[in-house]
């Protein structure tokens, strides 16, 4: 692909240049192959991210809302106790194991800034950082790489409770921006070179519409920069600007990877399509996908099809699908489908699931690959890797099929 070079290539033209110098720029290729080899990966949410549908035990009979009213409320020291028992659980060796078995080559792991360089003033308390550590050396002894994902920045890029801080998006000052790269650096110093390492990716879903895209594009330049001399994948979220607005962006820079979330139920029209509807619009977004020019890859993804999973759109939202979420109206029922297990789900609920998540294989295998969201949940079926893989939902090998040839 352009702008992606080997490191034959490399060689090959500075032998042929009678003026190179050494110091031009050393183009070194990720420790993955991601021109010749698809991304297969899940990523850990709700680890060091709190998210209350994820892990709705640690919400339950409190006001908070997020992470960073989670630890306001709990105070430093009842919150770091939680949540440090909550890193030694929630993901083990054991569950990175499972990833390579199940025929996973990579893990995306998000954590939030506070993690990483605490601030002044906050209340988040600190450790997940030193678990990242932990966590790179299973992946590494498990055969997996790693992307490590900045979920969270300062003021929330997003306002979403995945990014710490539920509410106003004030991401985008400079002071915002540079404490970001700051972070960032840190990660590169620290972990970078670490073997089971292939990508960092700068920020998770930044809200472009409700940002100035010029600061977005601007930080993603600064952070390329920042990391183009280690030997990563540079990962930057499309900022909901579509997959397909990207392909003229990046020019003379390389190791760039594109991610893209595709979810088909966040929005009112989304979530009332028939089954057959939603196995078409995941298949016509792996063309764009594979349009792109770029190495481009659905970092995060579902096989949800519906957005019933308690507390989804946030906590005590309510849902769309059966029309409790303000501004909906009901299309279906989510009993059994808001909390449960993938066995308890009905046999056309199973059966259209994995229609839907076959048909986003095949579609994002167009491209470069894809992470599926989640590995594990206290209990939302639809978006359960572990618990989908263990009732035969999620295919096994992942390249069998049960529905064949659904995107043509």
């Amino acid at each position: 692909m352009v702008g992606h070079w080997t490191t034959a290539a490399a060689v090959s033209l500075l032998a042929l240049s009678t003026n190179a110098s050494p110091l031009q720029p050393i183009k070194r290729s990720p420790p993955f192959d991601y021109n010749g080899q698809k991304v297969r990966g899940v990523n850990t949410g709700g680890w060091f991210v709190l998210e209350p549908w994820i892990t709705p035990s640690i919400f339950e009979g409190n006001a908070a809302v997020d992470e960073w009213t989670y630890t306001s409320i709990m105070g430093k020291d009842a919150a770091k106790s939680a949540l440090q028992n909550h890193w030694d659980t929630w993901i083990t060796q054991d569950d990175f194991n499972q990833m390579a078995a199940a025929g996973l080559n990579h893990v995306r792991i998000p954590i939030g800034y506070w993690s990483v360089i605490p601030r002044d003033g906050d209340p988040y308390v600190q450790g997940a950082y030193d678990k990242l550590g932990e966590a790179l050396d299973w992946a590494s002894g498990a055969g997996l790489k790693v992307m490590i994902d900045l979920h969270g920045a300062p003021e929330s890029q997003n306002g979403f409770d995945n990014s710490g801080k539920y509410g106003s998006i004030s991401w985008g000052t400079s002071d915002s921006v540079t404490y970001t790269k700051n972070v960032l650096n840190k990660i590169r110093d620290d972990y970078a070179s670490h073997p089971a390492v292939s990508a960092i990716q700068l920020l998770n879903e930044p809200l472009g519409p409700d940002l100035d895209m010029g600061t977005v594009k601007q930080f993603y330049m600064d952070g390329w920069g920042n990391l183009k001399d280690s030997n990563v994948a540079i990962a930057f979220h499309d900022a909901f600007q579509g997959v397909t607005s990207w392909g003229d962006w990046g020019a003379g820079m390389w190791n760039l990877l594109l991610d893209t979330h595709h979810y088909e139920i966040f929005d009112n029209s989304a979530v009332s399509q028939s089954i057959d509807t939603h196995i078409s619009t995941a298949c016509d977004f792996g063309n764009q996908m594979a349009s792109t020019g770029k190495w481009t890859i659905a970092g995060e993804w579902t096989g949800g099809i519906t957005d019933c999973a308690k507390w989804l759109n946030g906590k005590d939202k309510g849902a769309r699908y059966d029309g409790t979420l303000s501004g909906s109206s009901k299309i279906g029922d989510c009993t059994g489908k808001s909390t449960g297990s993938v066995a308890a789900l009905s046999d056309a609920d199973k059966s259209n699931i994995g229609r839907f998540i076959e048909a986003q294989l095949d579609a994002f295998e167009k491209a470069t690959g894809w992470i599926f969201w989640t590995w594990k949940t206290e209990g939302a079926p639809e978006w359960d890797m572990k618990d989908l893989l263990a009732n035969g939902i999620f295919p096994q090998p992942l390249t069998s099929r049960k529905y064949p040839g659904q995107c043509g």
